[in-house]
């Protein structure tokens, strides 16, 4: 581990106690549902979302939805709440990616996971790249330090593994990006995760899309969801790199600027 990720710590009290803004992200999100239906409409691909540390498929249900409604085949990963890789969680992951792709024709999938189900998918695309169209994390901290969270204590509770352990999991080290299309939405205010954990290396088919948010709201943030919603629309085999341009350019800055 390098001496920058060493130094990396989790963010501040203050940005934890403005995780409360998730609340108003998502009232934002149902208020600006019908504006975002303007988003690119998909091609019908089959996509599966994962969900955060203790979260369960509940609460990736908004962005499911308007998934759904922009003509997508969605599905959530139907393990109940994510406690981390326990016993059995990663073969039924497998599973559950060559079920869906099965189900629908071998068209491949793409995978959308927040916070942990973000590293869920990354690691999962690299296991299983003939299968996987793209990757899309929100809030996922996937390089770096494994303690630059608010979080990490948690993982080991619910786990029952240590956290430093993740990279051991799956298909190797978690920093490095699958072999597709791959994106990563963050934010600098994250209360949970240290945003520079979250940020990728750029290269040809990997990027990085800021907003301005919460960790807990990223699922529905509308930038964020807008966001999403642009990148699954890519051709397969089309990927381009986000055009901040789509939207305003006040809710996705430009954070190679700052």
């Amino acid at each position: 581990m390098t001496a920058t990720a060493q130094a990396l710590r989790p963010p501040s009290r203050t940005l934890l106690l403005l995780e409360g803004r998730a609340l108003q992200e998502l009232g934002a999100f149902m208020l600006l549902r019908p504006w975002l239906a303007a988003a690119p409409r998909g091609d019908g691909h089959p996509v599966l979302v994962l969900p955060g540390l203790l979260a369960s498929d509940f609460s990736t249900q908004p962005l499911r939805s308007f998934l759904k409604a922009q003509g997508y085949a969605v599905h959530g990963w139907n393990q109940g709440r994510n406690l981390g890789l326990r016993p059995g969680v990663e073969p039924d992951m497998v599973e559950r990616v060559e079920e869906l792709h099965d189900r629908h024709g071998g068209r491949k999938l793409s995978l959308i996971g927040w916070s942990l189900g973000g590293i869920y998918a990354r690691q999962l695309a690299k296991r299983l790249p003939d299968k996987v169209r793209c990757v899309i994390s929100l809030g996922s901290p996937f390089t770096g330090s494994p303690k630059a969270t608010n979080a990490w204590k948690v993982y080991e509770f619910a786990s029952g593994q240590r956290v430093e352990d993740r990279d051991e999991h799956l298909a190797g080290p978690l920093s490095e990006p699958p072999p597709v299309p791959t994106t990563s939405i963050f934010s600098r205010s994250d209360g949970i995760c240290a945003w520079q954990t979250c940020v990728n290396e750029e290269r040809a088919e990997v990027e990085n899309i800021e907003v301005y948010g919460s960790h807990c709201g990223l699922g529905h943030h509308p930038a964020a969801v807008y966001a999403v919603a642009d990148r699954l629309a890519q051709p397969e085999g089309q990927w381009k790199k986000f055009d901040r341009s789509g939207w305003k350019s006040l809710v996705f800055p430009d954070w190679r600027r700052s």
